[in-house]
C-alpha cells in the first residue's frame, strides 16, 4: 500500500527555518529517521520510505506555497494515488503552537497552498496534518510572523513537536485519518 506525504512549504534557503516551512522540517525529520535521501525531481524533491509493509512517498514540492496544487496532482498521477491515501503538512496560525490536528478534509482557513490544492483537485476531502504555528503577531505582520524564523522559545520544544508529527504520519498510513486522528489530536 502506498501513501503520498506532502509537506508544504517555499523551496530555497532563505525560507528553510521558517514558520511556513514546517511540512519539509517533518518531512525531513521522517526521512533522516528512515535513513533515506531526498531526489530533486520534476516538482519537488521526493524520498520514499517503507515502514511495515507501507510505502510512504515524500514530496517537498518546488513550486512555492500558493502553487502547491500543481505539485500533488501530478504526484498523485505519477504514483497513482487515490486522495485518500494523500496527506498534506501544513502550518497552521489557529492552532497554538505545537499543536497537531488531522482532518480527513476541510477548508483552506486562508492557507494559500491549501487554497492552490482545493482549486486544482477540485474538492477539500483530502487528509490533512495542521501543525500549529501560534499567532504572536501584531495586526498586520501575519506575513512576517508565517515567513519568519522560530523563536528561541518555540525552538526548545520543536523537535520534539516534529517528531510526534512524524509519528502521527505513520500511524495515518498503517491505521487510517481516523485512527490517527483520535490518536494524535488531542497530544
Amino acid at each position: 500500500m502506498k501513501y503520498l506525504i506532502v509537506g508544504l512549504g517555499n523551496p530555497g534557503p532563505e525560507y528553510a527555518d521558517t514558520r511556513h516551512n514546517i511540512g519539509f522540517k517533518v518531512l525531513e525529520h521522517l526521512a533522516d529517521r528512515a535513513e533515506v535521501r531526498f531526489t530533486t525531481e520534476r516538482y519537488g524533491d521526493r524520498a520514499e520510505l517503507r515502514h511495515k509493509g507501507r510505502t510512504f512517498i515524500l514530496i517537498k514540492p518546488s513550486t512555492f506555497m500558493n502553487l502547491s496544487g500543481k505539485a500533488v496532482r501530478y504526484w498523485m498521477e505519477q504514483e497513482n494515488i487515490p486522495v485518500d491515501r494523500l496527506l498534506v503538512i501544513t502550518d497552521d496560525l489557529a492552532l497554538p503552537f505545537g499543536a497537531i490536528r488531522i482532518k480527513p478534509g476541510g477548508g483552506a482557513g486562508g492557507h494559500n497552498g491549501l487554497t492552490s490544492i482545493i482549486g486544482i483537485l477540485g474538492s477539500e476531502a483530502f487528509p490533512r496534518l495542521r501543525f500549529g504555528i501560534g499567532s504572536d503577531f501584531t495586526r498586520g505582520r501575519q506575513s512576517e510572523y508565517v515567513l519568519g524564523a522560530w523563536s528561541e522559545t518555540e525552538r526548545t520544544t520543536l523537535a520534539e513537536r516534529i517528531e510526534l508529527a512524524g509519528k502521527a504520519i505513520l500511524q495515518f498510513g498503517l491505521l487510517g485519518v481516523d485512527q490517527a486522528m483520535n490518536g494524535f489530536n488531542k497530544r
